[in-house]
């Protein structure tokens, strides 16, 4: 039998780039693996991890067809607020600001978030999925909350948990009572507003219990093909549904841009709740991407100009030079942008102490696991990799995967690439494959498998993924492919750095980009803890 590196060199003629290899590592999840991950959360929070796994999880199952959409299909919001009722209402008492959007919500709510802080607020912060730790949903103050916090509430208010899923005949999910939990906490903290970020949709989700009364601002990033099933199958029906956040005379962020039909739906659900529209991808198109810098004690930034310009007369309401924004790409441009028109649509509602300096600040404060993440040097040696670099970023849909793309064009575009992806079973595996290979050259792509949600029904096998990336290649007109192998992911970190560092003609130490899920990046984060 031949060795794996006699069949590398078999099919290193492959025609997306001179050398590039499609590698299958199956088998991901060892005994191993799986007590490692599930090791990464708290201990203390076994009994409220536990009462929140009994009850129906749709991050491991996937979400029924319809379920996000305003119709007969969709989740049930009445359930919802009789929760928020028999918790006495706690989304009530504090100013929202209620984040959607395909992609970007996420970063946008950091950003945001960060902002009010450096102006002295105090804010919560919910926001899926998360990484390592369930506590990382719920933040006050820029912090998850902490394990004794979230007992001390959980079990004070576990009866009426209890008495609800009782009398909602177990339909009430994991989604709905943590974000029940959220709202709780929140408002026992003392929190001056709370950025939250919507889990499905905006219509139909468990966050849209939100009143008009105490709604600062909605915000839209994007609209995009995922969750298609789920939110009734077109971008006009996604569009409709996260435009449910709208309320009445409540002022709308669109961050954008928008295809103009989209922005055509969005608006006109604004018009018809009377809410004035802000589209940051318009009045913040002077901003730009100046470059990147090595930031002593942080690590790579890129360097950005921020200018939001009056709609009326194009004159600058902010002007910030030389913003240093931790997390990468013109996307993360565009999120902060956003979060920065947010900031001065509360600031026109009396939060004076959003300064512009506030903003810069918040900004630059601002990073997110596994969002165009790179491992310190003293990161990829825990891993066995050492000098390699190593990108971590969830991206999972076409739109992420061309923002992944366009980025290392522009900040890395003479580096070596190797991929090692992992996937969903619900995402569009083949059009991701064709934005990486299109306009990129690695000189491999291994593919492998990860939990989703902590468990395997909506994980893709890497046989799939790789008749997905020979598809892609054939779509192009790359040639064909074979596949090999079955490797752990770690195994598959090691793979993709030995391919990397066996050229030794090149200069260039390549980089290692792990993406295709948050999911993924959490198995990797994971094993740093080990």
């Amino acid at each position: 039998m031949r060795t794996l590196w006699s069949h590398l060199s078999a099919i290193s003629n492959c025609k997306i780039s001179p050398r590039t290899r499609i590698i299958s590592s199956a088998n991901l999840t060892s005994h191993r693996n799986l007590s490692t991950i599930s090791s990464t959360e708290d201990p203390e929070l076994r009994d409220f991890v536990g009462f929140l796994e009994s009850l129906k999880n749709y991050e491991k199952s996937g979400v029924p067809k319809g379920a996000g959409t305003d119709s007969g299909d969709g989740f049930d919001l009445g359930r919802m607020k009789r929760l928020m009722l028999r918790l006495h209402n706690p989304h009530s008492k504090y100013k929202v600001v209620h984040v959607a959007g395909t992609k970007g919500k996420g970063s946008t709510s950091a950003f945001l978030s960060n902002i009010l802080r450096a102006g002295g607020y105090s804010v919560g912060c919910y926001s899926s999925p998360h990484i390592l730790s369930i506590k990382e949903r719920i933040s006050c103050n820029g912090e998850p909350v902490s394990a004794s916090t979230l007992n001390d509430l959980f079990y004070s208010i576990k009866p009426i948990l209890e008495q609800s899923i009782q009398e909602e005949n177990g339909s009430l999910s994991h989604f709905e009572i943590l974000t029940g939990i959220a709202f709780s906490l929140f408002d026992k903290e003392n929190v001056d507003i709370a950025v939250i970020e919507a889990g499905l949709g905006g219509a139909r989700d468990a966050t849209n219990v939100i009143e008009s009364s105490n709604l600062a601002a909605s915000v839209i990033t994007t609209i995009g093909e995922e969750h298609m099933a789920a939110l009734g199958g077109s971008l006009e029906s996604i569009a409709e549904a996260k435009s449910g956040i709208i309320k009445h005379g409540r002022p709308v962020v669109l961050g954008g841009p928008f295809l103009p039909h989209i922005e055509g739906i969005l608006r006109s659900k604004a018009a018809s709740m009377l809410s004035s529209v802000i589209l940051a991808s318009n009045i913040g198109s002077s901003s730009s991407i100046k470059g990147i810098i090595n930031k002593n004690g942080i690590g790579l930034c890129q360097s950005c100009d921020i200018v939001i310009q009056n709609e009326k007369d194009d004159k600058p309401i902010v002007e910030l030079s030389d913003v240093n924004l931790r997390m990468l790409g013109h996307h993360q441009l565009q999120n902060a942008v956003t979060a920065t028109c947010v900031s001065l649509c509360l600031r026109d509602q009396g939060c004076g102490r959003v300064t512009d300096e506030a903003i810069r600040i918040g900004l630059e404060n601002t990073c997110l696991l596994g969002r165009s993440q790179f491992l310190t040097p003293k990161e990829a040696e825990t891993l066995q990799l050492p000098g390699a670099t190593v990108l971590l970023d969830g991206a999972h849909t076409k739109e992420s995967a061309r923002a992944l793309k366009e980025m290392i064009k522009k900040d890395f575009p003479e580096k070596r690439l190797v991929f090692v992806v992992a996937m969903a079973s619900d995402k569009d595996h083949v059009s991701f494959a064709k934005e990486l290979l299109t306009g990129l050259k690695p000189e491999a792509v291994i593919l492998t498998e990860a939990d989703i949600g902590g468990a395997k029904i909506r994980s893709t096998s890497s046989s799939v993924l790789k008749e997905s990336w020979i598809k892609a290649a054939d779509e192009l007109g790359s040639g064909s492919m074979e596949a090999s192998e079955n490797k752990t992911v770690l195994d598959s970190l090691k793979l993709a750095y030995k391919i990397l560092s066996d050229d030794t003609i090149s200069s260039d130490s390549g980089m290692v980009i792990v993406t295709g899920s948050l999911h993924i990046v959490s198995s990797v984060l994971a094993s740093l803890q080990h």
